[in-house]
């Protein structure tokens, strides 16, 4: 049509990528958070190229606020796709010529903010395990014995292990304490908020509560969670 010039349509997937209302969300939600992007690759780059980690995978992303202390980081494994949030504290207290790592991290663990990991012998998660913000996991205690001695000086208890199968989930502020011999959290198992784990808890387990119970178990021939029956599950873990 004579003096008709026609409009383009423009969909969202022929527009440049950064026109797109998609692309870069955090930077259009809030600049200042693309800082904090920046600086956590930069971390996790720094980290993965000095660090003399036990060993450290693929496409792995460790918050810039997170502690690992370089000297202890030997000790230390993670495998692929490992997310660590902020405020995280992996913590190896004691100075050893042990080579075995004493934290394990398999491929797809989610560690949620503020979490803290401490392993005098060994913690290990298997794959996929998630963390929510505030868990503790510990195989470890501070000594109290003597009282004319402050209690901080009086060094740490011989401990255990923990072991947290693949695909658990441990909830908000969930504590995970190994005080002697072996803790396992059998595989997807899911530790409610709050609540203090001191014994294994079985496979296909839902607990919580302090001290924890189980109180949900799955049944694979009903394909379903079912409350836990009996006094075996009544009993505290």
């Amino acid at each position: 049509m004579p003096g008709y010039i026609a409009t383009p349509v423009v969909t969202e997937d022929s527009r440049p990528f950064d026109e797109r209302p998609s692309a870069y969300p955090a930077l259009r939600e809030d600049p200042l958070w693309t800082l904090s992007t920046i600086l956590t690759k930069a971390k996790t780059i720094w980290m993965e190229l000095t660090y003399p980690f036990a060993g450290f995978g693929r496409q792995n992303s460790i918050h810039y606020s997170c502690e690992i202390r370089r000297p202890v980081s030997h000790r230390i494994f993670i495998g692929d796709s490992v997310y660590i949030a902020q405020g995280t504290w992996l913590n190896v207290p004691e100075p050893t010529q042990a080579t075995a790592p004493s934290i394990i991290l398999e491929n797809g663990c989610r560690i949620g903010r503020r979490c803290m990991i401490s392993a005098k012998n060994q913690v290990h998660l298997r794959d996929n395990v998630l963390l929510g913000p505030s868990v503790l996991i510990t195989d470890h205690s501070h000594q109290f014995s003597d009282i004319d001695i402050a209690i901080h000086a009086q060094g740490l208890t011989s401990g255990g292990t923990v072991l947290i199968d693949r695909n658990c989930w441990l909830g908000h502020g969930a504590a995970i304490m190994a005080t002697s011999g072996r803790l396992v959290i059998g595989q997807n198992s899911v530790i409610g908020a709050n609540a203090v784990v001191t014994r294994s808890v079985p496979p296909f387990s839902v607990v919580a509560g302090n001290p924890a119970r189980v109180l949900r178990q799955y049944d694979p021939r009903l394909r379903k969670w079912v409350k836990a029956m009996g006094i075996e599950h009544a009993n505290r873990i």
